[in-house]
Parts: C-alpha cells; sequence; structure tokens
C-alpha cells in the first residue's frame, strides 16, 4: 500500500533478459533499512525487492524482476536502461496518508496530449482508454507514474477521453513530470474508491 507521495526519483542501472525482466534501479534511499521481499513503488509499479547494494552516503540500489505480465500492463519504454521512476516505499502503519490510498497496480496506459504553463505550474491534458473513463472524475484523486494528483476536468469527444491535472513547481522537482513530454505513455491507476463505488452502482 502507498500514498502517491514520490520520495526518490531512480534511474535504471541495467536490466537483464531472464525468465522475467531483471531491473536495477539507482536510488538515494538508505538501502540498509529495506529489506528484501520489501515493496516499492517503480512509477506506480509495485515490485518486490529481490537484492540490494549500498554505495555510502549517496544511496544504493534496489533490484526488482519484472514480470511479463507487468511489461504488457505499463507504459512503454520505462523500463529501459537510463529510464528515471518515480519511487516511494511501502506505506508504514502510523505514516503520514498525505495523498490518497494507493495500491501500485496499473489500471490503463495513458498519453500526454498537451502540456501548457498555467502560473508557475504546468496543465497536463492526458488521454485515457474508454476502459477507465468512467472512474476519473472532476476534483478526485488518480495516480499517475506512481504520483498522487487532483483531476482538473474530464471530456469525452468524438477522439476519446480526456483528463487534465496541474503540476505545480514542486511536483515537477520531485518528480518525473519535470521531465515529461507531449507523446509520453504514463501508468494510470484510478481511485480504488471509484473502482467500488462504480461496482455497488452496477448491481444496485
Amino acid at each position: 500500500m502507498f500514498t502517491g507521495i514520490i520520495t526518490d526519483i531512480g534511474t535504471i542501472a541495467s536490466v537483464e533478459a531472464r525468465g522475467d525482466l531483471r531491473v536495477t534501479v539507482q536510488t538515494a534511499y538508505d538501502t540498509a533499512g529495506i529489506a528484501i521481499g520489501a515493496s516499492v513503488a517503480n512509477s506506480g509499479v509495485c515490485l518486490t525487492v529481490v537484492s540490494k547494494a549500498a554505495t555510502g552516503s549517496s544511496g544504493g540500489s534496489l533490484t526488482f524482476d519484472v514480470s511479463a505480465e507487468t511489461l504488457r500492463c505499463t507504459a512503454a519504454g520505462m523500463w529501459q536502461p537510463g529510464a528515471r521512476l518515480n519511487l516511494e516505499r511501502a506505506l508504514k502503519v502510523g505514516d503520514e496518508l498525505g495523498g490518497h490510498i494507493v495500491t501500485g497496480h496499473v489500471d490503463a496506459v495513458g498519453q500526454i496530449a498537451a502540456i501548457t504553463a498555467e502560473g508557475d505550474s504546468k496543465r497536463f491534458t492526458f488521454q485515457m482508454p474508454a476502459s477507465v473513463a468512467p472512474y476519473v472524475a472532476p476534483k478526485g484523486s488518480i495516480c499517475l507514474n506512481g504520483a498522487s494528483l487532483t483531476v482538473n476536468d474530464v471530456s469525452d469527444d468524438d477522439l476519446g477521453h480526456w483528463f487534465t491535472v496541474n503540476i505545480i513547481p514542486h511536483t515537477a522537482e520531485w518528480t518525473t513530470f519535470g521531465t515529461a513530454a507531449v507523446g509520453d505513455e504514463v501508468n494510470i491507476e484510478i481511485d480504488v474508491l471509484a473502482r467500488y463505488l462504480f461496482r455497488m452502482k452496477q448491481l444496485a
């Protein structure tokens, strides 16, 4: 379980093709405090630490196995050497829930359709698949590449389904959205409460 509050930006140092894809991520985390078997969200994908290494005060590296199913369900290009990932360690009992409840399970892949300046912030427009459109609502929570964000507005037209969010300077600095570009794919996780409310409405 996570909150969508990003605490580090990691960089993929190496990728090894095995039965699964073994991915090693450089991080500023103190890896001595992260157990083998612990869960870490990588741009919204909950993965299990299978090995780790420390590099002193500068942090270390964490290694994860990425299954074929995960590769199919996540954004293109995110598992390449040099790719930057939004990292969040699993929520502990008693931690502050600063974002919203995030499971680390990707529901769909969207795409950045536009980025426009709005004051000191930037307004991002995302195109989303029809499969998740019913779960996205204005002023609701959404998790994009692991970051908890608030939906500004939602629209549907002949070309597809769209929503916008504002990225403030702090979020741009502490997440990969600071270097994101139009055309980039993003991992979408819908609000878990919206998921259950939609299902309850179907059965009512």
